[in-house]
């Protein structure tokens, strides 16, 4: 009779989209799944999808029971002014665990601006926003733990809940056009499988872009899910003469095509959406 195998346990700091796609796909290879939120009514909703939760803020500490056990660690949890408050808080805590990966959920946002170039992994990374900045930070700092931790730079999600049909629908899709500009994005279910692939091929130190296959204009994107739903898009509106938040500007003030090369050669992923217009369409589809 062949030995049972070793007690697995994945901790989300940050039981958000990508957590969960997560541990949907880990749910089936003998891992149990916990991690934290910032409500004990969401708590009560992901304890109830057999999740051990557990409530998690600046006001509230994580209970000290709360990592027994941890095997895998994940991180999705947004830097503060000083980088990522769970690398400054519970160091000590998690050097003291057998932990076999940890993953660290930052932006393809800390190679900063490119002009629309390739980039990969290699690239210079000179983030020319407050975000970006503070997740280089972060970045940083987990790397200097002595974790064995991986670095998933991610680009723009969508998923179920965030994507250009619900904005068309609610009215809120602005097709805002900035010659030149470009942008990569990411399926949040193919950001779960880049993270098991890491998980099943663990490579301590390893950065990983992850994006899908066609860097593109987000008015072309506006416009094909217009035309998914069988609407007119909204009017182009030039750059120059939008009226955007300082947070909607800063999204504009970088540009790159950013290389998924190494998830395909390293993780040998397979990406479940490869474009934007086969992750629309499943979206779509899935209604």
């Amino acid at each position: 009779m062949s030995a049972r195998p070793a007690p697995r346990r994945l901790f989300c700091f940050g039981l958000g989209s990508s957590a969960l796609a997560l541990a949907r796909q880990l749910g089936t290879q003998d891992f149990t799944i916990a991690g934290t939120c910032r409500t004990e009514a969401k708590a009560d909703v992901l304890r109830a999808q057999g999740i051990d939760a557990f409530v998690y803020s600046p006001d509230q500490p994580l209970a000290p029971t709360a990592l027994e056990g941890t095997t895998h660690l994940l991180l999705s949890i947004p830097p503060d002014e000083k980088g990522d408050p769970v690398a400054r808080t519970f160091a000590s805590a998690l050097q003291a665990l057998p932990l076999q990966w940890v993953g660290y959920l930052s932006t393809t946002g800390v190679y900063g601006d490119h002009g629309g170039e390739w980039i990969d992994e290699l690239s210079p990374l000179a983030p020319s926003t407050a975000r970006g900045r503070l997740r280089l930070v972060a970045e940083k700092q987990w790397t200097a733990l002595g974790l064995p931790a991986h670095i998933f730079r991610l680009a723009g999600i969508y998923g179920p809940a965030r994507n250009q049909l619900v904005s068309l629908r609610e009215g809120a899709a602005r097709r805002i056009v900035k010659p030149g500009q470009v942008f990569s994005r990411i399926h949040v279910e193919d950001i779960a499988r880049v993270l098991a692939a890491s998980i099943a091929r663990p490579n301590p130190g390893a950065v990983y872009n992850v994006c899908d296959n066609e860097p593109a204009p987000s008015q072309d994107i506006i416009t094909y899910a217009a035309a998914l739903l069988g609407i007119d898009p909204p009017p182009e509106i030039p750059f120059a003469t939008a009226d955007l938040s300082p947070m909607a500007k800063s999204f504009y003030a970088e540009s790159k095509r950013v290389s998924n090369k190494r998830i395909h050669e390293e993780l040998y992923v397979t990406l479940a959406y490869p474009t934007y217009r086969e992750g629309l369409k499943a979206l779509l589809d899935s209604e």
